[in-house]
Protein backbone atom coordinates (compact mmCIF):
# COMPACT_ATOMS: atom_id res chain seq x y z
CA UNK A 1 0.00 0.00 0.00
CA UNK A 2 1.54 3.07 -0.96
CA UNK A 3 1.85 6.01 1.70
CA UNK A 4 -0.40 8.70 2.84
CA UNK A 5 0.59 12.17 1.40
CA UNK A 6 -2.46 13.69 2.79
CA UNK A 7 -1.60 17.24 4.71
CA UNK A 8 -0.52 20.52 4.92
CA UNK A 9 2.75 21.18 4.39
CA UNK A 10 4.94 24.41 4.66
CA UNK A 11 7.67 24.67 2.40
CA UNK A 12 11.05 24.67 4.44
CA UNK A 13 14.18 24.89 2.16
CA UNK A 14 14.15 25.37 -1.81
CA UNK A 15 17.34 24.22 -4.08
CA UNK A 16 17.49 25.50 -7.59
CA UNK A 17 14.47 26.76 -7.89
CA UNK A 18 15.91 29.74 -10.24
CA UNK A 19 17.47 26.83 -12.51
CA UNK A 20 14.14 25.04 -13.08
CA UNK A 21 12.00 28.63 -13.34
CA UNK A 22 14.47 29.39 -16.34
CA UNK A 23 14.00 25.75 -17.53
CA UNK A 24 10.92 26.77 -18.22
CA UNK A 25 10.97 30.35 -19.59
CA UNK A 26 9.68 32.08 -16.86
CA UNK A 27 10.69 35.87 -16.90
CA UNK A 28 12.72 37.43 -14.99
CA UNK A 29 10.79 39.12 -12.38
CA UNK A 30 8.64 36.45 -11.95
CA UNK A 31 11.70 34.34 -10.79
CA UNK A 32 12.59 36.84 -8.27
CA UNK A 33 9.69 37.34 -6.68
CA UNK A 34 8.64 33.83 -6.94
CA UNK A 35 12.30 32.90 -5.08
CA UNK A 36 11.09 35.05 -1.89
CA UNK A 37 7.73 32.98 -1.92
CA UNK A 38 7.37 30.48 0.82
CA UNK A 39 4.28 28.02 -0.37
CA UNK A 40 1.94 25.87 1.48
CA UNK A 41 0.39 22.59 0.07
CA UNK A 42 -2.79 21.08 1.24
CA UNK A 43 -2.78 17.28 -0.28
CA UNK A 44 -5.86 15.36 -0.84
CA UNK A 45 -5.53 11.89 -0.89
CA UNK A 46 -8.45 9.33 -1.58
CA UNK A 47 -7.63 6.16 -2.58
CA UNK A 48 -6.01 6.89 -5.55
CA UNK A 49 -7.68 10.02 -6.66
CA UNK A 50 -5.12 13.31 -5.42
CA UNK A 51 -5.86 16.88 -5.18
CA UNK A 52 -2.72 18.67 -4.20
CA UNK A 53 -3.44 22.58 -3.66
CA UNK A 54 -0.25 25.07 -3.65
CA UNK A 55 -1.04 28.39 -2.28
CA UNK A 56 1.17 31.17 -1.83
CA UNK A 57 1.16 35.47 -2.04
CA UNK A 58 1.62 35.16 -5.77
CA UNK A 59 -0.34 32.24 -7.42
CA UNK A 60 -2.31 29.74 -6.04
CA UNK A 61 -2.26 26.40 -8.13
CA UNK A 62 -4.47 23.39 -8.10
CA UNK A 63 -4.10 19.63 -9.99
CA UNK A 64 -6.52 17.17 -9.18
CA UNK A 65 -5.80 13.61 -10.96
CA UNK A 66 -6.19 10.22 -10.51
CA UNK A 67 -2.73 7.54 -10.31
CA UNK A 68 -2.50 5.98 -13.64
CA UNK A 69 -4.53 8.38 -15.79
CA UNK A 70 -3.45 10.59 -18.56
CA UNK A 71 -4.89 14.09 -17.65
CA UNK A 72 -4.73 17.86 -19.43
CA UNK A 73 -2.86 20.02 -16.80
CA UNK A 74 -2.79 23.85 -17.79
CA UNK A 75 -0.09 25.31 -15.77
CA UNK A 76 -2.18 28.78 -16.04
CA UNK A 77 -0.31 31.02 -13.42
CA UNK A 78 2.87 28.54 -13.54
CA UNK A 79 4.67 29.16 -16.98
CA UNK A 80 1.08 28.89 -18.77
CA UNK A 81 1.82 25.59 -20.90
CA UNK A 82 -1.04 23.22 -21.11
CA UNK A 83 0.56 19.26 -21.50
CA UNK A 84 -0.69 16.02 -21.24
CA UNK A 85 0.41 14.65 -17.72
CA UNK A 86 0.03 11.12 -15.71
CA UNK A 87 0.73 10.20 -12.26
CA UNK A 88 2.15 6.93 -11.04
CA UNK A 89 3.41 5.28 -7.79
CA UNK A 90 7.13 4.47 -8.02
CA UNK A 91 7.41 2.47 -5.01
CA UNK A 92 6.64 4.83 -2.39
CA UNK A 93 7.12 8.04 -4.69
CA UNK A 94 4.19 9.91 -6.45
CA UNK A 95 5.92 10.34 -9.60
CA UNK A 96 4.32 12.85 -12.74
CA UNK A 97 4.94 12.93 -16.20
CA UNK A 98 4.15 16.16 -17.80
CA UNK A 99 4.39 15.43 -21.95
CA UNK A 100 4.32 19.02 -23.55
CA UNK A 101 6.30 21.83 -25.17
CA UNK A 102 9.12 21.17 -22.37
CA UNK A 103 11.02 17.79 -22.78
CA UNK A 104 11.82 15.74 -19.60
CA UNK A 105 9.43 17.64 -17.52
CA UNK A 106 7.84 16.37 -14.12
CA UNK A 107 8.06 16.16 -10.69
CA UNK A 108 8.16 13.58 -7.80
CA UNK A 109 6.85 14.05 -3.96
CA UNK A 110 7.97 11.47 -1.35
CA UNK A 111 7.93 11.60 2.54
CA UNK A 112 11.36 11.01 4.70
CA UNK A 113 10.82 10.76 8.52
CA UNK A 114 8.79 13.86 8.78
CA UNK A 115 9.12 16.19 6.06
CA UNK A 116 7.73 16.18 2.47
CA UNK A 117 9.96 16.01 -0.61
CA UNK A 118 9.10 17.72 -3.84
CA UNK A 119 11.86 17.11 -7.10
CA UNK A 120 10.93 19.37 -10.10
CA UNK A 121 12.08 18.81 -13.22
CA UNK A 122 12.45 20.11 -17.02
CA UNK A 123 15.12 20.06 -19.82
CA UNK A 124 18.45 19.18 -17.48
CA UNK A 125 17.35 21.31 -14.29
CA UNK A 126 16.30 19.69 -11.12
CA UNK A 127 14.75 21.80 -8.17
CA UNK A 128 14.30 19.96 -4.85
CA UNK A 129 12.19 21.25 -1.90
CA UNK A 130 11.39 19.90 1.40
CA UNK A 131 7.82 20.57 3.37
CA UNK A 132 7.09 20.18 6.82
CA UNK A 133 4.04 19.45 8.05
CA UNK A 134 1.88 22.79 9.35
Amino acid sequence: MPVDLSGTWNLHSSDNFEGYMLALGIDFATRKIANLLKPQKVIEQDGDSFSIHTYSSLRNYLVKFKIGEEFDEDNKGLDNRKCKSVVTWDNDRLTCVQNGEKKNRGWTHWIEGDELHLEMFCEGQVCKQTFRRA
